[in-house]
């Protein structure tokens, strides 16, 4: 055979492997509304920078007729490229190949790829569009998942993993994207579940459709898997690239800086009306963050979730952070189990990663009643106190009002390790409300008072007047400084620059004990 020839092949090999299952396989992705595995790929890398790994692998397997049905690359597309010019590996699961199933080849290229990126140290993305494992291969196809759930776990906290669900995840498939960093979901696209509709059938007797089983919906909203949402494929994959842009390539590495020509020492004077005057009124944290941070832009994590903490990415004065905070405009910004787990996994992902934390405090305490204490919130309480307790990175705090009982001592205060730690003239740093203190404390005067309503009227203001302020805990040191609301921005970039050299370390050990 000539060289000419030769190329000629090469060239019809490779393009026969472009074709994936086949162009009938890549109508019908089409006709569900789907993209094919390389135009995600291409959508989500730079322009011409993809260099494809493993493109002529086949399956080995001769049982049940899968000798006669091979396919080159199987049924994953692997290999690396740039975001915004730096290095992502990344695997697109194809579909129109047996399904998208998982066997013992599709495992290996994936689990190539995984130790590429570890030892590179750059990010990991998925893009994942399976049936599950591939049954005709038995019990290889659970053991290649097995073999990438240990490479998702040994790369947590070294590089960023994110996973995307473009279509469905079923079964043991979906336990390698919850061990990663983030997870996508398409809007009445994608699917995530233990188990199907039909088994759950079987079993509990429930009749479920694929969506209110496992959409992108119920994992944002109710179960809290999902971090977020996207109304199309394109729009997911946007995403992630706006996600990474925030991310430093591994642990060793800090965040990107970027320029701004948002001015540093800008004040906002509408920060100072924006705490009401009653102290039982709702105000919106996320107006606080965007008078904040550069250019008023927030990227928010699971925004559907727990909404009464609000977590996310931002940059103040060019420096990636991530950001917690309470929100009084849902359930007055208590902390329950399902906000106090989304804070914790927060904090200890922007620790691993090297992101400053800026906390904005305003937290009545921690849910009470029957149904919490029952479900563990002391446990869930105790995953956000150790988060905060374990993270070395800068910590910022901002008390823009309530900061009552444990929940002050959790909401990264000096205690914790909090590095610079502010407050508002509004604050309120107090073992609880001024309304419970005097309940407890003059219960036996307003019992015995003539006019038990005004008594207790009294009590409170007087309470509210010594207590419910930040100078006692200020005049403590517990509080670095009370500032006008108008400087927030300019005080905490002064005090991230600051802190731009910090070192602080936990004792030696394996690993700590989180409370699970």
């Amino acid at each position: 055979m000539s060289e000419n020839n030769r190329i000629e092949e090469l060239r019809r090999r490779r393009a026969e492997g472009l074709l994936g299952g086949g162009q009938a396989r890549i109508d019908a992705q089409h006709e569900r509304g789907r993209l094919t595995a390389r135009e995600r790929i291409d959508l989500l890398l730079d322009k011409g920078s993809f260099r494809e790994l493993d493109a002529f692998v086949t399956h080995r397997t001769t049982d049940f007729g899968l000798d006669d049905k091979k396919f080159l690359g199987d049924s994953v597309v692997t290999g690396w490229g740039t975001i915004d010019g730096r290095l992502v590996y990344v695997y697109s699961q194809d579909f129109t190949v047996f399904g998208g199933s998982l066997g013992e080849v599709h495992a290996e290229k994936i689990v190539k790829i995984q130790d590429m990126a570890l030892k590179n140290g750059a990010p990991i993305i998925g893009l994942n569009d399976s049936g599950g494992a591939r049954i005709q291969e038995g019990v290889i196809s659970l053991g290649g998942y097995a073999d990438i759930f240990l490479r998702n776990t040994l790369a947590s906290g070294v590089i960023p993993q994110i996973s995307a669900i473009m279509g469905p995840c079923a079964g043991g498939a979906v336990y390698s994207p919850a061990l990663t960093d983030f997870i996508l979901m398409v809007k009445n696209s994608s699917y995530m579940f233990v188990t199907g509709p039909e088994v759950v059938k079987a079993v509990t007797h429930e009749d479920v459709s694929f969506e209110e089983l496992g959409g992108a919906s119920v994992h944002a909203e109710v179960s809290g898997v999902c971090h977020l949402t996207a109304e199309n494929e394109a729009d997911a994959l946007y995403m992630i690239r706006k996600l990474l842009g925030f991310l430093p390539q591994n642990n060793m590495e800090d965040p990107p800086f970027k320029p701004t020509r948002d001015d540093p020492l800008r004040r906002e004077a509408a920060l100072d009306a924006i705490i009401p005057d009653d102290p039982s009124k709702p105000y919106d944290v996320k107006e606080i963050i965007s008078l904040i941070v550069d250019d008023r832009e927030f990227f928010e994590i699971q925004e559907a979730y727990a909404a009464n903490i609000v977590v996310g990415f931002a940059r103040l004065g060019g420096h990636a952070i991530g950001i917690i905070a309470n929100q009084p405009a849902v359930l007055a910004g208590v902390l329950d189990i399902n906000a106090s787990e989304k804070a914790a996994r927060f904090i200890r992902f922007c620790d691993s990663f090297n992101l400053p934390i800026l906390t904005l405090e305003d937290v009545p305490g921690f849910m009470p009643g029957t149904v919490q204490e029952h479900a563990g919130i002391i446990r869930s309480g105790a995953k956000l106190l150790y988060a905060y307790c374990e993270a070395t990175v800068p910590k910022l705090t901002v008390i823009t009002r309530k900061a009552y009982g444990g929940a002050y001592d959790v909401m990264s205060s000096k205690h914790i390790r909090g590095d610079v730690n502010l407050a508002w003239p509004s604050a309120e740093i107090a073992v609880m409300g001024p309304d419970g203190a005097v309940n407890i404390i003059f219960r036996k005067e307003i019992a015995e008072a003539k006019d038990p309503v005004k008594k207790k009227a009294e009590l409170v203001a007087e309470y509210r007047a010594k207590f419910a302020n930040p100078y006692v805990a200020a005049s403590r040191g517990f509080i670095d400084d009370i500032i006008e609301p108008n400087d927030t921005r300019p005080r905490l970039i002064n005090s991230l620059e600051m802190m731009g050299n910090k070192r602080d370390q936990n004792p030696a050990k394996k690993h700590g004990n989180v409370p699970l």
